[in-house]
């Protein structure tokens, strides 16, 4: 059974910071990116950020490049996203995912699991 947990989200003033984690398990692929999408109230879910399997290739949206950073601990199977210098408009439901591929691939259908979310909110 593939489980992908996030955690780490909660409420933060603007300005502040928050470090999201996402463990993976029982997935079949060996090596794989894993990435950030976020979905605010009704709007469609957005891609974040992704890194490939090392780490060492990375994928952000304009919109967090420079106040968002991604890496990930492969022998915990775990991916974080560092947020730093939040915003109103940075509050939504963050999700994590697996693909098989190692490109870190901004492209929603390309991921294969989801986790089942976490909620960041920023305050004004």
């Amino acid at each position: 059974q593939v489980q992908l947990v996030e955690s780490g989200g909660g409420l933060v003033q603007a300005g502040g910071s928050l470090r999201l984690s996402c463990a993976a398990a029982g997935h079949p692929f060996s090596t794989y990116a894993m990435g950030w999408f976020r979905q605010a109230p009704g709007k469609e879910r957005e891609f974040v950020a992704a890194c490939s399997w090392s780490g060492s290739v990375t994928n952000y949206a304009d919109v967090v490049k420079g106040r968002f950073t991604i890496s990930r601990d492969n022998a915990k199977n775990t991916v974080f996203l560092q947020m730093n210098s939040l915003k109103p408009e940075d509050t939504a439901v963050y999700y994590c995912a697996v693909r098989s591929g190692n490109w870190p691939t901004s492209v929603q259908g390309e991921y294969a699991y989801w986790g089942q979310g976490t909620q960041v909110t920023v305050s004004s």
